[in-house]
């Protein structure tokens, strides 16, 4: 008989609901039966003793709340009843001790890899055109309607001008709103994708922002720390850079920027400053003829055999369920600890995700200086959210709270779990680099795309994203693949999801089980054998972190 509810650690004092449960439903635990006193939805936290004002409610073996009256045993966890607690924390010893799994079925693994200058192993090949300024969107996009499907990587971008043409034929002929609206808009006549000029390039991937001026100095030289990033980035063969001349975020310091990450730099990389070149046109031409150009040398690089320590995995969750930290997240921080054990990177981030594991991460940190670096991050970026009427505690959206993570703390242990286990080699602020063989902490926000954005930029070539509730989220240069908390989602969102953890809730399978599978998938999808669910959606979502204020 499959369970219907769990006690994630032997400390909790509170069960999740593995399945809708009803009142009534009896429920037997250490010895104990009780009825419970409400229904209780699947993901959601139930009570398993009574409790009285102010007590402590702990999940994961961690304090995640107090609740705010008295509660009786078998009462459903809200946010009317239970508010947002956490442990302090500081410097302690350190515990970097660690068991490492075994990885013997991926040792001698490969994937199939362009392999750059500087040694770094990209799971793609891209031609870049980014603008230094938000006053150069226009002609990057021009650019971009110029060139994308002419060289064959427009069918890299899901649209739907047949369902249009079949709605503009319906109102020329009269058809009434109920009818249009009740059309089939199915497909009938797809097209053959085009051939791609360059068969050994993936796409070009035109970026826009908003940023660049108006904002304060740190933030324009975040932002040039950020696409230095993309620019020297392993899955990256070149750019072209689109500049004003007058913006904060200068030429100059973008070099600057990527010296500091690659000092041998030897991508083609091409600076055209409208200002100096006057017209529109002439801009656009320049443009034009070099990234051809650069295209040309980009298709020179094929894919070649490397070991799995050349992996980079970015970690990262959205629309995060109570279902997540106790499956998708899991079997992430497994498979962390196996690409640890081969030699290759993990990159943790979303620092308000981290809010109530603090004592756990930095004790976990090599030195001291690196738990310290930690911690004053975290209080820092607390702070200056509190200064704004914010603070860590309101991270839980309302998808969130509506799925079981109705505390931040909760939200927090969960999402730790893609951490796996292994010692903290670095932290790093953003923009920087944060690719070290090991465990990496990157402090970034725990908004998707912004994290994401930044994991990449901070070198991961490949990006791992849980999901309990549904997030097309994607990146333009790395592959972004889903993983699904449940079988419901995966089942709703076939076109979302690469991958379903939904079998270890229902029983059918272990996290170590499913964390060989996705390792599989992975080395898959960066050998270029598989293309990832966010890929073939063309989900090129790019957002800097703005930290300052606009002046």
């Amino acid at each position: 008989m499959k369970k219907t509810y769990l006690q994630i650690h032997p400390k909790d004092n509170v069960l999740v609901a593995l399945q809708d449960l009803e009142k009534g439903h009896e429920i037997e635990f250490q010895g104990d039966r009780f009825e419970l006193k409400e229904r209780v939805t699947a993901k959601h936290k139930f009570t398993t003793q009574a409790m009285v004002k102010d007590q402590e409610v702990l999940m994961y073996g961690l304090l995640v709340g107090k609740v705010n009256y008295d509660l009786e045993k078998g009462v459903r966890l809200t946010t009317d009843n239970l508010r947002h607690a956490a442990e302090p924390y500081s410097l302690g010893e350190r515990k970097v001790e660690w068991e490492k799994p075994d990885v013997s079925a991926f040792s001698n693994r490969t994937f199939l890899g362009f392999h750059r200058d500087n040694g770094k192993i990209g799971t793609a090949n891209y031609w870049l055109v980014i603008p230094m300024v938000f006053c150069e969107n226009r002609n990057v996009l021009t650019l971009k309607a110029s060139m994308l499907d002419k060289l064959g990587y427009a069918n890299n971008t899901k649209n739907y001008t047949q369902e249009v043409d079949t709605l503009i034929k319906a109102y020329q002929e009269g058809k009434g709103i109920e009818e249009i609206t009740q059309l089939d808009l199915s497909p009938s006549n797809l097209s053959a994708p085009k051939e791609r000029i360059f068969e050994n390039v993936d796409g070009v991937k035109f970026l826009t922002h908003e940023m660049g001026c108006g904002g304060t100095r740190m933030d324009a030289d975040a932002l040039c720390g950020l696409l230095a990033g993309y620019i020297v980035h392993p899955n990256v063969a070149g750019a072209t850079i689109l500049s004003l001349g007058c913006q904060n975020a200068q030429v100059e310091t973008l070099k600057e920027e990527i010296a500091k990450r690659d000092a041998n730099f030897t991508k083609p990389l091409y600076v055209f400053e409208q200002q100096q070149l006057g017209k529109e046109r002439n801009l656009i031409h320049e443009a034009l003829k070099h990234t051809f150009a650069g295209l040309t040398i980009a298709n020179k690089q094929t894919r070649e055999p490397a070991p799995l320590k050349e992996l980079c995995v970015g970690l990262e969750c959205g629309g995060s369920d109570g279902f997540s930290g106790i499956s998708a997240n899991p079997v992430l921080g497994y498979l962390s600890d196996m690409v640890v054990t081969l030699g290759g990177s993990v990159i943790l981030s979303e620092f308000p995700e981290l809010c109530g594991v603090e004592q756990e991460m930095s004790d976990r940190c090599q030195t001291e200086e690196m738990a310290n670096k930690f911690m004053s991050l975290m209080t820092t970026y607390n702070a200056k959210a509190e200064e704004q009427g914010s603070g860590f505690y309101m991270n839980p959206s309302p998808g969130n709270i509506r799925d079981g993570l109705i505390t931040d703390a909760i939200k927090s242990a969960g999402a730790a779990k893609k951490g796996g286990t292994s010692p903290v080699v670095q932290v790093a602020d953003y923009p920087n680099l944060a690719n070290k063989p090991g465990l990496n902490l990157l402090c970034t926000p725990g908004n998707d795309v912004e994290s994401t954005t930044a994991e990449v930029g901070a070198g991961a070539n490949v990006v791992l994203f849980t999901t309990g509730l549904g997030t097309p989220t994607g990146n333009p240069i790395a592959p972004v693949i889903k993983v699904s908390s449940n079988t419901a989602l995966y089942n709703r969102m076939p076109d979302i999801i690469d991958y379903n953890t939904g079998a270890i809730i229902e029983g059918d399978k272990t996290i170590q089980e499913c964390a060989h599978e996705l390792l599989d998938y992975v080395i898959a999808v960066a050998s270029g054998e598989v293309k990832a669910k966010a890929v073939a959606l063309g989900q090129d979502d790019f957002i800097p972190w703005k930290r300052g204020v606009s002046l």
